[in-house]
């Protein structure tokens, strides 16, 4: 297919009223036209996450398609690349599956190792690495080895999210901020210890406002989520709590969300300022393999309406990575 193809025959169909769209007529193998590269970018901006079908692509390629948008960070700031590939972070179900059976021996329950998968994988809706200062700006997440049935992705609009809220509650949550933590993902669980303490290998704490103002929209976003937002800074404990489970039922209802069944070769593409998203939470149950392969754009720092920008207390910006 060449340049000039690619640039002419994009296909955009939405998946749901609020969010998700899958574009069809594109070979992420070939060169992407300019052309080609802002209408994927425009069907992002609208439609939050963008969906990929048959898209046999090598690491390399996903890597060459992800910088089309923007420069690429390390594969995590915690967590180790791919091998050969220090951009890529491969999320593999066997790789859990094993640590779970480690830890089960080590307590000599030998018959625990798969149903503390359930443990041992935390699958809480959240909007990645929003731990550092400046969380990616969006992931590109490739489907590598996919179960015939189960694990699926969810994804939740939180510009919609946001904008349903009552204008009270809106006006309440414009000028607060919200402490966000990677010590909390994994924090449920006694077979998480051993990912806990990888997770954790260098503590990371930022501090962003509740609302955040999308760069190119404008438009005014929840910027919590349940994996690692830990607390509201400047109200009670009981009042925080309060706060963050009205907010995140908001974030998580049905009608924002759109559900994504993985085929192999898949390929989804989120904004990562405005979504968050939950992996999914029957790999215990799953006799398959299942192994998914993402790399994240390096972003900015957040924006609140008031003007409020993004502070560190504690690690560094999570940055680009040698080729």
């Amino acid at each position: 297919m060449t340049t000039s193809a690619l640039a002419t025959h994009l296909e955009v169909r939405p998946l749901t009223s609020f969010i998700g769209a899958e574009i069809r007529g594109v070979d992420l193998r070939e060169p992407l036209a300019d052309s080609a590269v802002a209408e994927i970018r425009a069907a992002l901006l609208k439609w939050k996450v963008v969906f990929f079908r048959d898209q046999n692509i090598t690491p390399e390629q996903q890597v060459e398609f992800g910088q089309r948008f923007g420069e690429i960070t390390q594969a995590h700031p915690t967590l180790p690349g791919l091998e050969g590939h220090p951009k890529i972070l491969s999320l593999d179900s066997n790789l859990f599956k094993e640590a779970a059976a480690r830890i089960a021996a080590a307590r000599g329950d030998k018959g625990a190792g798969t149903s503390l998968v359930g443990e041992y994988v935390d699958n809480r809706w959240h909007t990645d690495v929003t731990f550092v200062v400046n969380p990616p700006t969006a992931s590109i997440l490739r489907g590598v080895v996919v179960p015939p049935y189960g694990g699926d992705t969810f994804w939740t609009n939180l510009v919609a999210a946001y904008e349903h809220l009552s204008e009270p509650v809106r006006d309440a949550i414009d000028g607060l901020q919200a402490v966000h933590t990677n010590t909390l993902y994994t924090q449920s669980g006694t077979a998480g210890e051993e990912l806990k303490k990888q997770f954790e290998a260098t503590r990371y704490t930022s501090v962003h406002p509740v609302v955040r103002v999308h760069p190119e929209t404008g438009e005014r976003a929840l910027f919590v989520n349940p994996g690692f937002t830990q607390n509201i800074v400047g109200v009670s404990a009981a009042e925080s709590a309060a706060l963050l489970r009205i907010l995140f039922a908001q974030l998580s209802h049905p009608a924002f969300t759109v559900r994504f069944r993985w085929q192999p070769d898949s390929i989804a593409f989120w904004d990562n300022r405005a979504t968050a998203h939950q992996g999914p939470g029957d790999l215990r149950h799953l006799e398959f393999e299942r192994v998914v392969q993402r790399i994240t754009l390096v972003g900015d720092v957040p924006v609140g309406p008031d003007g409020f920008t993004s502070e560190s207390l504690q690690g560094a910006e999570f940055v680009g990575s040698p080729a």
